[in-house]
């Protein structure tokens, strides 16, 4: 992406607050969103971008360019996410009815159109990883490689929960169309 090189331009020119200056609005609503796809919980998705990119705040100077800049922030932003997940674990039980009702409460659909509406319903249901990949993959239009390097995951493996998670889709979908008619 041209805006990356410009960031990339301002970290090697060791200009790092006009580089963060710029990154922060760049990706302020991919961060988001992949917290969001791996919390499903709004308040929680803000707290990790947040954290996010306090880290990618203090780790800037020393980003390398070995990994494109978006692969290495939504690295960043995944493990702050699976941090918060593993504290929100100890604390909080998913099976309490009053955690699981304000999960189906806060889960927030990408489109308003009711055959939308229902495949990103089933799309919330699919496994973590499915989703995430789905998610990286279709939603963030992200090539299997770079959603493989973002989920920490060989891209055998981000293949087979795609292929995985379109076919329970699909499953999915068929049985919800044949109970709707």
């Amino acid at each position: 992406m041209p805006a990356d090189d410009a960031i990339i331009a301002l970290i090697q020119g060791g200009r790092a607050g006009e580089a963060f200056e710029r990154l922060m609005p760049a990706y302020r609503r991919r961060v988001f969103g992949l917290a969001y796809s791996l919390l499903r919980d709004r308040g929680a998705a803000e707290d990790v971008a947040q954290e996010a990119f306090v880290k990618l705040w203090q780790a800037l100077p020393r980003y390398d360019g070995r990994a494109q800049l978006s692969t290495w922030i939504y690295a960043i932003t995944r493990n702050a996410a699976i941090s918060a997940m593993r504290k929100r674990r100890r604390l909080v039980s998913m099976t309490d009815p009053v955690v699981l009702e304000e999960v189906e409460c806060r889960s927030a659909m990408p489109s308003t159109e009711p055959e939308d509406v229902a495949l990103w319903r089933q799309v919330e249901a699919l496994p973590d990883k499915q989703r995430q990949a789905v998610t990286l993959y279709y939603q963030e239009q992200r090539p299997v490689e770079e959603a493989a390097a973002m989920m920490g995951l060989p891209v055998n493996t981000v293949k087979t929960h795609l292929h995985r998670a379109r076919a329970s889709l699909a499953t999915a979908l068929r049985i919800a169309g044949m109970e709707s008619t």
